[in-house]
């Protein structure tokens, strides 16, 4: 049973990239951040990675188990060194999402997590909101409300993850709780780093653009972007979520195009996709503050700021950390499932109302 209060929280995130995992320690009652602790992270081998896009796409009932032991292997191995921590938030590893069709499946049994950790373990994140209608994503919106909160904003602004896919978070922190009607709106953008880091390990056998530095010799096709931004899901009112491969049309699209092109080209379709989404929030934020791995891509950040009606910039402005900021908060839903906290709403993911959701699994005991 967790104490009341405040608890000391250790949460994990594998995203879309298939990068690594990130781990780190919050300390919430569930609703409200009162600290940061330390945080980790463990990067996939090329062959861990190669096995796991082998099996994107992959339900269920295929044969996942060489994808989830590696997953689950190297969450044990990154998260045994930390003490004290009394529940994990354990999102496993997206292999397809498909919201009002097939349904969502994260790889990785929380259950196994648990007994080699020994203290409970959340998981199963967003089956509940999928089944109930809902998108199951983005689930970060929720903590993103807190961290409004924790920095003291008085004004709306959005939190934008730029990782394998985009998503975006529009918050009014005058609002008392996330659940509040006005308090939110989230959905993905579009694609963000996963075309860039695809095309620069095809072409060029590294694993991203290094400070966006190859783009910015190139040059955009403008005709691309503009056939890019006519796909169907812009025209989607939000909430709305996307599986990474959604846009595969996008990287066939740049592929006759040199190096350079191609990469200042997915640049755009980034920015262009983000400045619709900053058009579909309730009204422009007063600050646009960047997570993800794609802050660092330095030309995606100066087109982002060079395209929007806002301030842009990475959230260490505000004294966050943006490599950890969804580690952080599956760390928070960890807490909110345990406290039965609802974990999305209507205006996170179109479920039809706030609901919680997520599984704990307790560490195996045996008799005697």
């Amino acid at each position: 049973m967790l104490q009341t209060g405040v608890v000391t929280a250790l949460g994990t995130m594998s995203g879309t990239s298939l990068d690594g995992v990130d781990v780190a320690v919050l300390h919430t009652d569930g609703a409200r951040i009162a600290g940061f602790g330390p945080s980790d992270y463990r990067a996939y081998t090329t062959g861990e990675q190669a096995i796991l896009k082998a099996h994107l796409g992959r339900w269920p009932h295929e044969d996942c188990a060489h994808a989830a032991k590696i997953v689950e292997d190297a969450h044990i191995a990154v998260m045994q060194p930390f003490d004290d921590i009394e529940i994990a938030g354990f999102h496993g590893q997206t292999l397809a999402h498909d919201p009002g069709g097939r349904g969502t499946h994260q790889c990785g049994n929380g259950a196994r997590l648990a007994d080699a950790l020994g203290y409970p373990v959340a998981w199963d994140f967003r089956t509940s909101d999928v089944a109930a209608g809902g998108q199951g994503a983005p689930l970060a919106p929720f903590y993103h409300f807190a961290l409004a909160k924790w920095i003291k904003a008085d004004a709306p602004l959005a939190f934008l993850n730029l990782g394998g896919v985009g998503n975006i978070t529009w918050v009014d922190p005058s609002q008392d709780t996330p659940e509040d009607p006005a308090a939110l709106l989230a959905f993905d953008t579009g694609p963000a780093n996963a075309p860039i880091n695809d095309l620069m390990q095809a072409r060029l056998g590294v694993s991203y653009d290094l400070d966006g530095a190859l783009a910015a010799k190139g040059r955009a096709d403008a005709a691309i972007v503009a056939d890019f931004m006519g796909h169907p899901y812009f025209a989607q009112t939000p909430p709305k979520s996307l599986d990474r491969d959604a846009f595969t049309g996008l990287s066939q699209a740049v592929a006759a195009l040199a190096d350079a092109d191609a990469a200042a080209t997915l640049v755009q379709a980034i920015v262009q996709s983000v400045a619709a989404a900053c058009a579909a929030c309730p009204s422009m934020p007063q600050t646009v503050l960047v997570a993800g791995g794609g802050r660092h891509n330095k030309t995606v950040m100066s087109a982002l700021a060079g395209s929007l009606a806002c301030g842009v910039a990475p959230v260490e402005v505000a004294g966050l950390d943006g490599d950890m900021l969804e580690a952080q908060a599956f760390a928070f839903l960890a807490v909110r499932v345990a406290r039965g906290l609802p974990l999305s709403s209507p205006q996170t993911t179109g479920v039809a109302r706030p609901i919680t959701g997520g599984r704990i699994a307790s560490p195996f005991k045996a008799a005697g």
